[in-house]
């Protein structure tokens, strides 16, 4: 199994749309276009992997520009293929309705190049199976999703995912669905270090615990702050405490009205996530994922007002509940108290260069105090 996280759009039944689902393909930078027709790839760069899928074995003469044709069973099966067609690579398409064809599976994922797979089922489970049998393996597992609900899942099955997934694009629209699920999971997002210019008591607010379903990890945290160009990574609960045990699926996050950062850019108030939200968790080395929210805690609070300053001039202002016990990142993943902050220490953060309305980035002038 690979790193990569591809996607392959199936257009076998574009019908009409199929040129303009090609070009938006494209256009997404979708890794493979599926089709039974080599016609279909004329014209199409390098760049995109040209796939014929015969679901019934039933291969013709001509293939067209194909790079790839998947058909099922072994290799044996299909040595006469391979002979004929030297400059084609083949791979093997497996439906999974039982525990026979599961094992059949299990093993094109350890021994095949490509494994295109179908689970009848809408359970996840033999999935997982699959995935566990192919640990190691240097080929790549390509599974079928409907909708880009169900590929968002099919990435993220045991938290490696499925190499691939393969979904229909019978419409203009589907293209860019495939890539927004392969690309939600994970990725990156630039952090500079802040250094501290002043901690200041405020008395009493609001503030939230944003308590999710999923562990964080020591280094990870939620990006929070007063203002939508500055951000500071708040730690979760995951280090030990004297008077209390830990909650690694806790970050104690900042007053009602600061931001934090969800997917695909887009802010959140803290106040307004709720149960099913979801937030971007993210560690020192700026790697992140997504995250669901599982409640959110609004309490009175005394609270403390965090200043700090970027390497580009840029302030950043976060308020926190005032308790030695709530915690943020520093380089090296190091974890500050919150009322130990003195001007002169440092601290990670985040710098969004956009401004915000309803959540979104635009470029308008914005002025935030």
């Amino acid at each position: 199994m690979s790193d990569a996280k591809l996607c392959w759009l199936d257009i076998r039944d574009a019908g009409p749309a199929t040129a303009a689902v090609v070009e938006e393909a494209l256009h997404q930078k979708i890794d493979g276009v599926v089709a039974a027709d080599p016609a279909v790839f004329d014209g199409l760069p390098p760049t995109v992997k040209k796939i014929l899928l015969f679901e019934d074995g039933q291969v013709p003469a001509d293939l067209g520009a194909a790079d790839l044709v998947v058909v099922p069973g072994g290799k044996e099966a299909r040595a006469e293929l391979a002979l004929a067609h030297p400059d084609v690579e083949f791979g093997r398409y497996v439906e999974i309705i039982d525990a026979d064809s599961l094992e059949d599976a299990c093993l094109s994922a350890r021994l095949e190049a490509w494994s295109v797979l179908r689970f009848r089922d809408p359970t996840k489970i033999p999935l997982e199976i699959v995935i566990a049998a192919a640990s190691g393996a240097p080929g790549s597992i390509i599974t079928t999703a409907a909708d880009q609900e169900e590929a968002e899942i099919v990435y993220g099955v045991l938290e490696l995912g499925s190499d691939g997934v393969l979904m229909p694009g019978s419409h203009v629209g589907d293209a860019t669905a495939l890539r927004t699920a392969a690309t939600s999971r994970s990725g990156e997002i630039s952090l500079v270090e802040l250094t501290v210019t002043a901690a200041t008591h405020i008395g009493m607010g609001d503030r939230a615990c944003v308590d999710t379903t999923t562990h964080f990890r020591k280094d990870e945290g939620i990006l929070v702050g007063s203002h939508s160009k500055g951000m500071v990574l708040c730690v979760s609960e995951t280090h030990p405490l004297p008077y209390m045990p830990t909650r690694p699926f806790r970050v104690n996050a900042g007053a009602l009205h600061s931001y934090t950062v969800s997917q695909g850019g887009r802010t959140n108030y803290l106040s307004e996530l709720h149960a099913g939200s979801t937030v971007l968790a993210v560690d020192v080395a700026g790697r992140t994922r997504p995250v669901s929210v599982g409640r959110v805690k609004i309490e009175t609070r005394p609270l403390i007002s965090i200043d700090a300053v970027a390497p580009n001039g840029q302030a950043v202002n976060l308020i926190l509940q005032d308790d030695w016990h709530v915690r943020v990142l520093g380089p090296g993943a190091s974890v500050l108290n919150s009322t130990e902050l003195k001007p002169g220490d440092t601290i990670l953060g985040h710098l969004p260069t956009a401004d915000r309305h309803v959540g979104y980035p635009i470029n308008e002038f914005c002025l935030e105090k």
